[in-house]
């Protein structure tokens, strides 16, 4: 076996911040299960009433730990919790703590930001961007530190759709070290309502803090050992260790689902447009790639600017569209629908222009008509609260349903060809040779099993497809109906003028 990757982390002390969170849980797991570290220092946000410990121990019941809890029981006792909050001036960590850290860590995976697209400016600058200097600066004492891994997101420069493994400060009208300071200076609410100004051409908060935390680091990371990995969209995971898991909703499968479940019908994107989509276990494999490599040949003394950058997205030998996508997940409705269903399960792709007519007669009036039916049965209503929520995330999700981006990656593709074999194959990230057939397949595999609660037995099975046959007929019946009556009065119409 030659595997440089499980050599580097052989013995090695973490720091991982935002490990509570889906990519962070992934990273975890692969850690642990994969190689020998020695410890992973968990930067844990407090909660009432539940202790950091209980926190961690609580990861016991996440599904993507069942495969390393049966070969490594006492796995997660190498998981050291620190009680920090990324949104604290000091990241909340204290003095004993932060010795600890300074004497101990070798590599650190920051994680930890928001990627709420409507969080307000001043908090999204406080975790995203004050957080990431904050984490440079303890860096810089740890003195044992050799690799540190700074994850951003491949869309942090998306005013531009041509995107390449290098810094952007072209595209911000301050730098991160000016905002900062006239936050300070600010405030919270004023900061606020300067947002529509301070972020430009950027879509969202999100995407704009980014770009300034990946600011600061080409500013100040100095001769620190790090690498930045952007990963596309965060999809659930292929089949390592578990097929198509995932812990919350997201982007695409957010839609998917809706779908699924005969809510949503039509949706704003442009059919043809790329998706920058990447399964969360090439994301995890990434990251730990950067780390090892990052290891072995930190950038020079003050060369923050030359810090590699490793893009995971689609190669350009294989992409997939909107349409494509929507079209391939849709596949599953007649194979292994869901079995809790409101209607059958359509989606139509509807450019901006023509999308609010769409979501009137195929969301807001149907919707209406299903609260009135719930309402005579004693229930009470949903859709018409749902709907403009749904519509408020179309409307984020735009800039990037509707554009296709072409991001390099030449980077990761040179990190692939300087692993092992062994490694290629055990963390494996070759997007040139994803299967998008077999792996939407398992991603709906993993929303039916891990949103759906549904299991995937053939009486499951055979339940949801009687509710989808039969919600069939009646969805076409309707059609026919509406067609007609819809006929019928352009045919009285055509009478009163002609005569």
């Amino acid at each position: 076996m030659d595997s440089g990757i499980q050599e580097f982390f052989k013995n090695k002390t973490i720091f991982l911040t935002g490990g509570s969170g889906y990519l962070g849980k992934v990273v975890t797991e692969k850690l642990l299960r994969t190689t020998e570290v020695k410890r992973i220092y968990s930067l844990i946000r407090p909660k009432r009433g539940v202790s950091i410990e209980e926190r961690i121990l609580s990861l016991e019941k996440e599904p993507i730990f069942k495969v390393l809890l049966k070969a490594k029981p006492e796995a997660l006792h190498r998981i050291y919790p620190i009680a920090g909050d990324c949104s604290d001036p000091d990241l909340g960590i204290s003095d004993s703590d932060r010795k600890l850290l300074v004497s101990e860590v070798q590599v650190v995976i920051h994680g930890a930001a928001t990627v709420r697209f409507d969080e307000p400016l001043h908090f999204a600058l406080a975790i995203n961007v004050r957080a990431t200097r904050l984490m440079l600066q303890l860096a810089k004492q740890m003195t044992q530190l050799v690799s540190y891994v700074h994850i951003s997101t491949a869309y942090s420069n998306c005013v531009v759709t041509e995107i390449d493994e290098r810094f952007y400060p072209e595209n911000l009208s301050y730098s991160s070290d000016k905002i900062l300071a006239i936050s300070n200076i600010l405030g919270n609410e004023r900061m606020d309502s300067l947002t529509s100004y301070l972020i430009g051409s950027f879509p969202n908060t999100y995407a704009y803090t980014k770009a300034l935390s990946e600011d600061f680091i080409r500013r100040e990371a100095g001769d620190l050992p790090l690498c930045i990995f952007r990963p596309a969209i965060i999809m659930p995971t292929y089949k390592d260790p578990v097929i198509g898991w995932m812990d919350n909703l997201f982007g695409p499968m957010a839609i998917v689902f809706g779908a699924a479940r005969g809510v949503v019908r039509a949706v704003m994107v442009e059919s043809k447009a790329k998706i920058g989509m990447v399964p969360a276990d090439y994301c995890g494999n990434v990251t730990l790639a950067c780390a090892w490599k990052t290891g072995q040949n930190p950038v020079k003394q003050g060369d923050a600017e030359n810090s590699p950058i490793y893009t995971l997205a689609p190669s350009e030998k294989n992409t997939i569209s909107f349409g494509t996508y929507i079209s391939k997940t849709l596949i599953h409705r007649d194979l292994t629908p869901i079995t809790k269903m409101i209607w059958y399960p359509f989606l139509l792709c509807i450019s901006p222009p023509f999308f609010p007519l769409a979501a009137f007669f195929y969301h807001t009036l149907p919707g209406y008509f299903f609260d009135a039916l719930l309402f005579l049965m004693g229930r009470k209503p949903i859709l018409t609260k749902l709907y403009p929520k749904i519509h408020k995330n179309f409307a984020f999700l735009r800039p990037f349903a509707c554009t296709s981006f072409n991001f390099g990656t030449a980077n990761t593709q040179s990190l692939l060809e300087a692993m092992s074999k062994y490694d290629r194959s055990f963390y494996n990230f070759d997007m040139a040779d994803l299967d998008w057939n077999d792996y939407l397949r398992c991603a709906i595999h993993g929303l039916r099993k891990y949103i759906a609660k549904d299991t995937n037995s053939a009486e499951s099975i055979a339940k949801a497809l009687k509710l989808k046959n039969r919600l069939k007929v009646l969805h076409y019946v309707s059609v026919m109906f509406l067609g007609s009556a819809v006929a019928y009065g352009m045919w009285i119409l055509a009478k009163l003028f002609i005569g």
